[in-house]
């Protein structure tokens, strides 16, 4: 077995996309919001959030001409590309948030609670999921086509 291949395994692959698509669209969110936040401190802590976030943005780029085979881009005014990934992934980070609080729960009816939620927050995912899909926006059966959005969505996103 190579310890050096060629191309990067399609796991940690998918892991990039995951990592460089949520965090250009976060990033796109942080750039339209800062001229809105009055707080000198929390103005700081933004600055230092898009740093950052634009740091870790340059840093997994170059990976993408390293996957084994990257356009969710925001033509024009039209920003529903930009909605609609914001939206799937604050359902995707709910449903790990959820999951994660169901391990911690002690009281029966909290634990309740937390699985209706779950089950919701995984109704919601899908339905954004299928949303983006049907309008070629999230194009999770073409790799190819997935991570030339994640690159243009991530250029897009340096480029505010």
């Amino acid at each position: 077995m190579s310890q050096n291949p060629k191309h990067l395994a399609w796991h940690e692959t998918m892991e990039i996309h995951e990592l460089t698509a949520f965090q250009a669209n976060h990033l796109i969110g942080l750039k339209m919001s800062i001229q809105d936040i009055k707080d000198p401190q929390l103005h700081g802590l933004y600055t230092e959030a898009i740093q950052g976030v634009e740091q870790n943005l340059r840093e997994l780029l170059p990976y993408y001409s390293e996957a084994p085979t990257g356009t969710r881009s925001l033509s024009g005014a039209d920003l529903t590309a930009y909605y609609a990934g914001h939206l799937l992934s604050f359902a995707k980070t709910s449903v790990r948030s959820y999951a994660i609080a169901i391990t911690e729960a002690a009281t029966p009816s909290v634990r309740d609670t937390l699985q209706k939620q779950l089950n919701k927050a995984i109704e919601l995912h899908g339905k954004v999921f299928y949303f983006m899909y049907a309008r070629g926006l999230y194009p999770s059966y073409n790799l190819k086509q997935l991570l030339e959005n994640d690159v243009k969505n991530a250029n897009k996103a340096l480029s505010l």
